[in-house]
C-alpha cells in the first residue's frame, strides 16, 4: 500500500489479514489442495487459469495461503480435467504428482512427526485443513492396521474421485516420508472398479485390490507405525502442531453466526461503523435474531465489532504507509483523535507509540538473521 486517500482507504479494506476466505457452514478445502490439482491438470496440458474461468473460481485466491474453496468446486474440477483429458484415472495420480512442500500447513506438521504412527495420528487429527468432507480414521483390521477414509460431506457426489486421490495421497506421503520403507497389504474401495485394476495396482504398489468392499482404505502390517519419519526435527514438531491447532480452531469456528458476523463487519469497514442493521440486512436476518444467537454464544455485537477494529487497526500500524488518519477513517471512527483514545483503552497503547514499537521491534529482528 502507498500513500493515503481514497483509494488507499478502499484498497486496505479488501486487504485484511488472517480471515478464511470462504462462505460459512459448508465444507471446504485449502487453495494449497485445489492447487495441487491445478497443477497435475497442467501436467496433462490444461491450463490452470482456463479451468479456474471455466469453473468460475477467481485466480487471485489462488495465491492466498489462507483461502478455502467449497468442496463441490473441486468436484467440478475434477470432472472438467477428466472430461477435457479423457483420462479417468486423474485422480489416481495425484499421489505421484505431489511435493510434500507445496501441501501447506499440515505437510509441514507431518514432516517433523517422529515415527509413521505419530504422522497417521496428526493427519486424522488435522486432516480437516486440506479438506473436509473425508474422514480418515485408523482401526485394528484382521490384516493389521487400516487407514480407513468415508465421505461425510453430501456436495461430494462422485466419492470415486475424492477417495481415488486422497489414497494416492497417503500412499505416496508415507512412502516418501519413510523413505520407501512403507509398503500396503491391500487396498479396498466401497464402490466398483472404475477403470483399468493394473493402474490401480501399479499406483498403489500391490495387487490386493478389492472393489465394492465393505469400506475404503488402506491396509499395512503394525510394525509399520514404528516407521521413523526420515530428517524429522523434533524441535520444529511442537511449532508447527501449534500453528495446526490453531488454525484448525479458526477454521471450526466458521460455523458460528459471530464468525460469520465478523466476517461482515471486516467487509464493510470501507469509511464508517458498520451497524447491526446493515450487517442484519447482509445476512439476511432479523436484529433480534442476531442478538438472541450471539448471546447463546456468550459475545454481543459491539464486542466482535471491537474486536475487528482492535485487529485491523493493529494489522494496518504495522504498515508503514498508511497514516494514523487513514486508518482512523477507514475504521469509521469520526476523528483520529477518538481512535487513538479508543486504541488506548484497547492496547494501553496510543497508534503512535505502537507504531513506534513495532518498527523497533521488526528492525531488530530481521538484525538478528
Amino acid at each position: 500500500m502507498a500513500g493515503g486517500g481514497p483509494v488507499v482507504i478502499a484498497a486496505a479494506a479488501s486487504q485484511i489479514s488472517g480471515s478464511i476466505s470462504v462462505a460459512a457452514m459448508q465444507n471446504t478445502l485449502s487453495v494449497a489442495s485445489f492447487n495441487l490439482i491445478l497443477h497435475l491438470a497442467g501436467q496433462y496440458g490444461l491450463r490452470p487459469e482456463e479451468l479456474c474461468r471455466q469453473l468460475e473460481v477467481d485466480s487471485r485466491l489462488l495465491g492466498d495461503p489462507d483461502a478455502r474453496l467449497p468442496t463441490r468446486k473441486v468436484q467440478e474440477l475434477w470432472r472438467l480435467a477428466i472430461g477435457l483429458t479423457g483420462n479417468p484415472h486423474l485422480p489416481l495420480y495425484l499421489g505421484q504428482s505431489v511435493n510434500l512442500y507445496a501441501m501447506g500447513m499440515l505437510a509441514y506438521l507431518l514432516m517433523h512427526c517422529p515415527t509413521l504412527g505419530e504422522v497417521l495420528e496428526k493427519l486424522c487429527h488435522y486432516q480437516d485443513i486440506a479438506c473436509e468432507g473425508v474422514r480418515t480414521t485408523p482401526e485394528k483390521h484382521s490384516e493389521g492396521c487400516l487407514l480407513k477414509l468415508q465421505v461425510t460431506d453430501e456436495e461430494i457426489v462422485e466419492s470415486s474421485y475424492a477417495l481415488d486421490s486422497e489414497m494416492s495421497v497417503y500412499r505416496s506421503m508415507m512412502g516418501s516420508l519413510t523413505g520407501g520403507a512403507f509398503s500396503a497389504e491391500a487396498i479396498h474401495f466401497a464402490y466398483p472398479l472404475p477403470g483399468d485394476r493394473e493402474e490401480y495396482g501399479r499406483v498403489f504398489g500391490t495387487s490386493q485390490l478389492h472393489f465394492r468392499s465393505a469400506f475404503t482404505g488402506i491396509v499395512f502390517r503394525q510394525e509399520m507405525l514404528r516407521l521413523p519419519v526420515l530428517n524429522a526435527n523434533p524441535a520444529l514438531f511442537p511449532v508447527f502442531e501449534k500453528h495446526a491447532r490453531e488454525y484448525l480452531q479458526k477454521l471450526k469456528g466458521s460455523n458460528t453466526l459471530s464468525y460469520r458476523v465478523r466476517q461482515e463487519i471486516y467487509r464493510s469497514l470501507k469509511g464508517e461503523e458498520p451497524g447491526l442493521p446493515s450487517i442484519a440486512r447482509s445476512l439476511a436476518m432479523s436484529e433480534r435474531s442476531i442478538q438472541l444467537r450471539l448471546k447463546e454464544e456468550n459475545v454481543t455485537y459491539r464486542q466482535l465489532l471491537d474486536e475487528v477494529r482492535k485487529e485491523t487497526a493493529i494489522s494496518h500500524l504495522k504498515e508503514p504507509n498508511l497514516s494514523i488518519t487513514d486508518i482512523a477513517y477507514l475504521l469509521g471512527f469520526s476523528e483520529p483523535a477518538v481512535f487513538s483514545r479508543t486504541f488506548r483503552k484497547w492496547t494501553g497503547s496510543t497508534p503512535q507509540a505502537f507504531r513506534r514499537q513495532n518498527a523497533s521491534g521488526t528492525q531488530s529482528g530481521s538484525a538478528a538473521f
